[in-house]
């Protein structure tokens, strides 16, 4: 009976258009970061959204229909690899892996470009999204729930004892509902679909990878300084572009890797985006993307020291948990070590392999635990 009632509300506000007032009203409790040294910064702190439990069953419901709808009518960018069921960031870097390891067959070097769009989902144009649904064909009613459900949010913030009055929060989708990815999804599938006409009006061969608010550039070439300048004609065309979906490039955390399989010299030229407003960009010898840690030929030996070493701290402190004479028995122990440790030690372990990958070096590794 509940749960048929919940999906009469449902059906009610996609038949009238209407999001309910009380389902936009949210509480923010204020909470400091610990161990900061100061705390007069934004930075310092971290904001916790109360909603309605019942808006945010309803919205779950709507974001899983609204979901399959645009799977099923190919409305996502294939290179979309995020805000979606199913899809991880495992996904994202396991495609990078084969776009390196097809290319090195052909005797061809991988570069990438990371940009990162600044505050992404606060920045979402609300007309914009709603012309974005209208153009895909979704039925009017649904335009104008999304219309009204984007409008008239309200939040009070809470911090320690002070409570303030209301503000209006109209700005962008909140990163964290139920709805947010999925409307950032089909807000960036229009913006993806616009950059790859313009790439092939160009003819320039660069691929692009999307993972939320994170774009990869992709280029092969034997030579680096023809990647280099291929990832600058199209790292302009995109911050010029995200421009007209009201996005901003974060130029400070743009960074640029190249994989190569070379055993002599390694020292590809810099990358100068100072003309677009970007700092000059140097090569490193490891690059973190997605919390993966790559080096240029893919060995994965950085990756594995650094989640190797989080264990064996993780791991210290599991005997805190209990001795001999009380806290967690033997079994509860390993059943921990199962559960929690070894996750971490074997993170991301899809990527390791490619042909003749060193598995066992790091397996050997592994081992030692």
């Amino acid at each position: 009976m509940c749960l048929k009632n919940i999906i009469n509300i449902t059906n009610t506000c996609l038949e009238i258009g209407y999001w309910p007032i009380h389902f936009k009203t949210s509480i923010t409790i204020v909470i400091p970061k610990p161990n900061k040294v100061s705390y007069d910064t934004l930075k310092s702190f971290r904001s916790i959204i109360l909603l309605n439990m019942l808006g945010k069953l309803v919205k779950k419901f709507i974001g899983d229909r609204l979901q399959f709808h645009m799977i099923s009518n190919n409305f996502i960018h294939q290179s979309q690899l995020s805000s979606l069921k199913f899809k991880f960031t495992s996904d994202a870097s396991i495609t990078l892996i084969h776009f390196i390891c097809m290319e090195w067959v052909r005797n061809l070097s991988t570069s990438t470009l990371a940009f990162d769009i600044s505050q992404f989902f606060s920045s979402l144009n609300h007309c914009l999204l709603t012309l974005i649904l209208e153009k895909v064909g979704f039925d009017s009613r649904i335009v104008k729930f999304f219309s009204n459900y984007l409008i008239g949010r309200k939040t009070q913030y809470f911090w320690n004892s002070f409570s303030s009055l209301f503000f209006n929060v109209d700005v962008g989708v909140r990163q964290g509902l139920a709805l947010s990815p999925i409307l950032s999804a089909l807000y960036l599938a229009s913006f993806l679909h616009i950059l790859e006409n313009h790439l092939k009006n160009l003819k320039i061969p660069v691929s692009i990878l999307s993972f939320i608010n994170n774009g990869l550039l992709v280029t092969q070439s034997k030579f680096f300084l023809f990647s280099n300048s291929l990832l600058f004609c199209n790292y302009n065309i995109v911050s010029s572009l995200l421009l007209k979906f009201s996005l901003i490039v974060e130029h400070s955390k743009t960074e640029v890797f190249h994989f190569s399989r070379s055993h002599g010299l390694f020292n590809p030229l810099s990358l100068n985006i100072s003309f677009i407003g970007g700092p000059v960009l140097y090569l490193k010898e490891s690059w973190k993307y997605l919390d993966f840690i790559f080096n240029r030929k893919l060995s994965f030996s950085q990756h594995i020291d650094f989640y190797f070493n989080k264990v064996i701290s993780t791991v210290k402190y599991i005997k805190i948990l209990g001795n001999s004479v009380r806290g967690l028995i033997p079994h509860q122990k390993c059943l921990l070590y199962r559960s929690y440790i070894l996750p971490i030690a074997l993170y991301s372990f899809q990527l390791w392999y490619y042909n003749r990958a060193p598995l066992s070096y790091l397996l050997k590794i592994l081992g030692k635990m």
